[in-house]
């Protein structure tokens, strides 16, 4: 299926690796000019190189990790190296893909940490953390966003959140700001409409990739994963980021034309949600 989507214009945080670079692989595959993003120079750079065979199966090259400029007129990917928990990391990711692209159409909100155990183990730092390494960045990123999406007659917006910001599980601080960046998604969906521009969710399940913290758990405990597994999974195997990304991918599309303020699981049948 085509899902008209090339030339549109995507920014994805978090996207050196795991979902984010899944998101921006599928987005690149159907022709979109994309901007990655991570804090990290060595992986952005490896995943630059990725992308850019990926563009060039299209007729496409790409950019270096360290530019933001064009090669032949426009490069199809760029890498930003940015710290997005942060105003300025934001600004400076938005600026430098209008700078490149000249304008913005999806926003694919990837970034998210949440450390602390029960209640009175974790401290006031450790929630202050998790709210501003997760939601706070994708209300700056979308605030800035939408300016640039209402100049082209519309766009997408897309957090990634969890199955456990939709039902418990997971540590306490993850399902608090996975549930905030569901209930955002769906505000801003309301808000947002009359402008044209849909806002989702999407609520992965247990996600297994190379440096994820499934694959650390599973090198770590391999017998108590495969426990793990056995009860939890129906379909007896992690997902993989790539079926994340396809329901991105789609979402960002005008195929999703109707779909906004949905929370959409991609979990294998995992959790226990009837909504």
């Amino acid at each position: 299926m085509d899902l008209g989507l090339a030339g549109k214009i995507a920014i994805i945080t978090g996207s050196s690796r795991g979902l984010g670079f899944a998101s921006a692989r599928a987005l690149v595959e159907e022709g979109c000019r994309v901007t990655i993003c991570a804090r990290g120079e060595e992986r952005l750079e490896e995943a630059v190189r990725e992308l850019g065979k990926v563009a060039a199966e299209r007729g496409r090259g790409a950019a270096p990790a360290s530019r933001t400029g064009g090669i032949d007129g426009e490069p199809p990917v760029i890498a930003i190296r940015a710290d997005v928990t942060g105003a300025e990391g934001v600004a400076h990711v938005i600026d430098q893909t209008l700078n490149a692209f000249g304008g913005l159409d999806i926003l694919v909100n990837n970034i998210g940490l949440a450390r602390g155990g029960t209640l009175l183990e974790t401290t006031d730092a450790e929630w202050q953390e998790a709210f501003d390494s997760t939601l706070v960045p994708a209300i700056r990123a979308s605030r800035l966003a939408v300016p640039h999406m209402r100049n082209r007659g519309g766009g997408a917006i897309i957090m990634i959140a969890s199955i456990y910001g939709r039902e418990a599980g997971g540590r306490m601080t993850y399902n608090a700001v996975k549930a905030a960046e569901i209930s955002l998604a769906k505000s801003l969906a309301q808000q947002l409409a009359q402008d044209h521009i849909r806002v989702n969710s999407v609520a992965p399940g247990s996600i297994l990739f190379p440096g994820g913290s499934w694959d650390r758990r599973l090198k770590a405990d391999p017998e108590g994963i495969a426990e793990f597994v056995r009860h939890e999974l129906p379909f007896g195997r992690f997902g993989r980021p790539e079926e994340v990304a396809n329901v991105v991918a789609f979402l960002a599309s005008d195929r999703a034309s109707w779909v906004s303020g949905a929370s959409i699981t991609v979990d294998g049948c995992q959790s226990r949600s009837l909504i």
